[in-house]
């Protein structure tokens, strides 16, 4: 319509609408993926932040922008802008002193020549000297004092953001006094402060009296300290950034501009802001390259902006023990990335906190780790990839909805109980249907219609599952196919078959027992050694708690034994090649489980000749059977020979 007139900003009548509907799901089954294909859990989990969800606004850009702001930062001036001004200025007041001594004849001229002429090449000391000079060109004194000005004007106005008006700034003893002043009260506040007293009405009367040297409106003490501390840190950065030479003229020139009253105030109040936040970067200094000189506040401006962008690139790391999206400062990062850099740290941390809400991940020391929901999920897709190469290949086909815990049907049906497990007969509750509400359709049915099929009641079965956690699985590739099949074993049995009890137990150097958490979660371990003896003692124990279960051992591993555990103390003893004891205390193992009725079933990853020798003994001992596996088919393999063995014993 005409004359309509409207106006823009930012919104702020909720959630971002243009915001992308992140799938949650969908960022567990990335992070699933990554697991199953042999990544780390945590580093699955943390590339799912660093790239971000849809390879979009992940943490990893943040960093490649905070880092080449850093490098822009770094290419900005000369941090001796602040010396090289003075000593600019210092030469027009000498050569426009001398244009004016030389226009006269007297001695007067002649001594206050010979006292120019021997003035310290230093530029502070020389500004020093000439404190108490009478100058006879107004022109050169007011170019002096332009250096005193100057100088002081940028120190405290880096300082206190309400002195940065050159009004309020003039070299006024009333200003100075007041300023002199206000700095005192500061100290005494954060020295109250640092005794940890209640300074809530202290900081509420120093704002009252000095409030306009801070338009920033602090709103407590620890606001007031975070902002002064982190520009004296800049302060500090400069001087630690100069030459030695540069440092010292710096530092007189400073000491001349404001004098011994406002200099050992403005020390003093460095000292306590030191001593209130010791984790900001006191003693660290930069390297800048540029060619432009910078004076005092635009340098200082500068190593600001970059120790900002170093504790940002921190925060974006995550590098830390228990580091958290929680930690990145959005106010930071909308100051030097900009805000759409802060809706991404935003919306990834809407991810994270819908992943926690919704159950999918939970977080400890460590930092974040998949919850038993989310490795069911992950179970659950390592079975499907399990069950469409069962249906693919050529041994035979593998439901999985035929893969239930009911044995073989009776004949009979009975009124379906809750709990109840067994197909639903349909014949029967239609009829029971029909005969509750008479004939007609729809047929409605009730909870008291439905029946479920008879079958004989199968034993259950007692699984240790031993895999290989050796170098050499993760070195071949095999790291990934190991993980799957241990997920997909450990879904396949809580999901159909509940009444079975599975122990994955893991072997290097030794041998543990692993949950299925622990199992996704596991990392590869460099020390050398395949402790299959350890891993049998582990499983026998799994079954003798087990005593009325079928007993079913499944093996993975791609190396002969090179390690047992020594009789007299229970430390591992490694040795490549396989020493004697190591085999024959292995073997004892293997016989101690067939005297328990086990069968041992071995799957052989690899063409070691040493590993088919070894394994090819072990199945004839125990009245097992060797498996070969191709590295993608191991969960294949596995599965179909446990779905076997509850079909009968062998």
């Amino acid at each position: 319509m005409t004359g309509n007139r409207f106006r823009y900003g930012q919104w702020r009548g909720g959630p971002d609408p243009l915001a992308p509907p992140y799938d949650v799901q969908a960022a567990v089954d990335q992070v699933g993926q990554e697991v199953l294909a042999g990544g780390s859990l945590r580093d699955a989990l943390r590339e799912l932040l660093r790239r971000g969800p849809q390879e979009r606004g992940g943490l990893d850009a943040l960093t490649a922008r905070a880092r080449r702001l850093r490098r822009e930062a770094l290419r900005r001036g000369d941090l001796d802008g602040a010396v090289t001004r003075a000593q600019a200025l210092l030469d027009q007041a000498l050569a426009a002193e001398r244009d004016e001594l030389s226009g006269r004849s007297d001695e007067a001229a002649r001594f206050a020549e010979a006292t120019l002429d021997n003035l310290p090449r230093s530029t502070a000391r020389a500004v020093r000297e000439l404190s108490d000079y009478r100058w006879a060109s107004e022109e050169a004194r007011q170019t002096y004092q332009r250096i005193l000005d100057g100088l002081r004007d940028d120190v405290l106005g880096q300082r206190f953001a309400g002195l940065r008006s050159s009004a309020q700034m003039a070299a006024d003893p009333a200003v100075q006094e007041r300023l002199a002043e206000m700095m005192r009260d500061l100290n005494a506040l954060l020295a109250k402060h640092a005794r940890a007293e209640d300074t809530t009405d202290a900081f509420a009367e120093f704002m009252r009296r000095h409030g306009d040297f801070f338009p920033e409106r602090p709103a407590d003490v620890d606001e007031l300290i975070d902002l002064l501390a982190r520009r004296a840190a800049a302060g500090q950065r400069l001087m630690n950034s100069l030459s030695d030479r540069q440092r010292e003229e710096l530092a007189g020139l400073m000491r001349q501009s404001l004098g011994d009253r406002l200099a050992g105030e403005l020390a003093d109040l460095e000292g306590n802001l030191r001593a209130l936040r010791p984790d900001l970067r006191w003693g660290r200094g930069e390297r800048m390259r540029g060619e432009q000189p910078l004076g005092y506040g635009e340098a200082t401006g500068a190593l600001d902006e970059i120790a900002e962008l170093d504790d940002l690139l921190d925060q974006l790391g995550q590098e830390y023990p228990g580091a958290s999206l929680d930690d990145i400062d959005v106010e930071s990062v909308a100051r030097t990335l900009g805000r759409d850099a802060a809706d991404d740290v935003r919306r990834l941390r809407e991810l994270e906190r819908e992943l926690r809400r919704q159950g999918w991940v939970t977080r400890d020391a460590e930092g974040l780790t998949l919850s038993p929901k989310a490795l069911r999920r992950l179970g659950g897709t390592a079975l499907r990839q399990v069950f469409a190469e069962l249906t693919a290949g050529p041994r035979g086909q593998h439901d999985l909805r035929s893969a239930g815990a009911a044995g073989e049907v009776t004949g009979a049906s009975r009124p379906w109980a809750y709990g109840d497990e067994q197909p639903i007969d349909v014949v029967r509750t239609l009829t029971r249907a029909v005969r509750r509400a008479g004939p007609g359709v729809p047929v409605h049915l009730a909870v008291e219609d439905f029946e479920v099929v008879e079958t004989e009641r199968r034993a259950s079965a007692a699984v240790a599952l031993c895999v290989d956690l050796s170098y050499s699985m993760i070195s071949q590739g095999r790291w990934g196919p190991m993980k799957q099949t241990g997920l997909a074993l450990a879904h396949l049995m809580a999901t159909r078959f509940p009444q079975d009890a599975l122990q994955i137990i893991g072997f290097g150097r030794r041998a543990a027992t692993l949950t299925q958490q622990e199992l996704a979660a596991v990392e590869p371990d460099m020390t050398q050694g395949t402790n299959l003896q350890h891993a049998l003692r582990l499983a026998g124990r799994h079954l003798r708690r087990h005593p009325d279960a079928e007993p079913v051992v499944l093996v993975v591993t791609d190396g002969e034994p090179t390690a047992h555990l020594d009789p007299a103390d229970g430390e591992a003893v490694f040795h490549w090649p396989s020493l004697p004891e190591t085999v024959e205390a292995t073997i004892r193992e293997v016989d101690r489980l067939g005297r328990y009725g086990v069968t041992l079933n071995l799957f052989m990853l690899g063409d070691d000749p040493g590993l088919r020798r070894f394994v090819d003994a072990v199945a004839r001992r125990s009245g097992g059977r060797v498996f070969t596996p191709d590295t993608e088919d191991l969960g294949e393999y596995v599965v179909s020979d446990y779905l076997r063995s509850r079909r009968g014993r062998r």
